[in-house]
């Protein structure tokens, strides 16, 4: 009876052993470069960090931008991001305030990024150029302000706090703008990347209080006489989560022609 399971044990053995190098013979005789590779699409989102360091640093600043983007070819993302910031700020004139305000609101930015590095198998990492398109909704409080006064017949020259005893808020204000993003994403650990954008935005549209222009946009920032052109950038970590895999077929290099 042992030598009946022997055997028996023996000729599965060999069978499954047979079995394995005929599919062996099989793939050795496919073109190499009709193997299919797995990508990995799915959705990282973030939060950028200069955003946090800033609020815990800077008493006038308080801010929290959330950061995202969406696989939806090999080289295409859909991108966005999402904030609220609130920053008080003095102007002043040769070391002398002249006020100070309090902007407030949120912003969102949608668009697209091409990923112009080649990645190798298995890696998912960016260096990219996009764009995006911008809308905020804000107010802007008066806090404080000095006027001048040129009537008096004594110190003709100096400044007067302004009229009223409470903070002037202006409501209601929005704006909109384009930018150019140019960014960089690194995998540091499985499936955490940590990146880093710079933007160029163009502002299209800007609805400001009679009393009171606009001088600093949530997620634009400063806002220039003369100019609709704004600068700003962000450092972010996020996480990928994959929700899928899409084959690629992997290209091999051409050989060499014999002529």
């Amino acid at each position: 009876m042992s030598r009946y399971f022997i055997s028996l044990s023996l000729f599965c053995v060999l069978f499954t052993t047979s079995r394995a190098q005929d599919e062996e013979g099989d793939n050795a005789t496919q073109p190499l470069d009709s193997v299919e590779y797995k990508q990995q699409y799915g959705l990282r989102v973030g939060v950028d960090l200069s955003r946090l360091v800033l609020s815990f640093t800077d008493e006038n600043y308080t801010g929290l931008e959330l950061v995202g983007d969406y696989r939806l070819t090999e080289k295409l993302y859909l991108a966005g991001e999402l904030g609220n910031e609130e920053k008080t700020q003095t102007e002043d004139l040769g070391g002398t305030p002249l006020y100070n305000y309090t902007t407030s609101g949120s912003y969102l930015k949608l668009g697209v990024e091409w990923n112009t590095y080649q990645n190798w198998y298995g890696m998912n990492n960016l260096i990219s150029i996009g764009g995006r398109y911008s809308f905020a909704t804000f107010s802007q409080t008066l806090n404080e302000y000095l006027i001048f006064e040129g009537n008096r017949f004594f110190n003709s020259d100096s400044l007067l706090p302004g009229t009223g005893e409470t903070p002037e808020e202006f409501s209601g204000l929005n704006a909109s703008w384009l930018e150019l993003v140019m960014g960089v994403k690194a995998e540091l650990f499985a499936n955490i990347y940590l990146g880093i954008t710079a933007r160029l935005g163009y502002l299209v549209t800007n609805t400001e209080a009679d009393r009171f222009p606009n001088l600093w946009i949530p997620g634009f920032n400063k806002v220039t006489d003369r100019s609709n052109f704004g600068v700003g950038y962000n450092y972010s970590i996020s996480y990928f989560i994959p929700l899928y895999k899409k084959s690629k077929k992997k290209k091999e290099p051409k050989a060499p022609s014999s002529e």
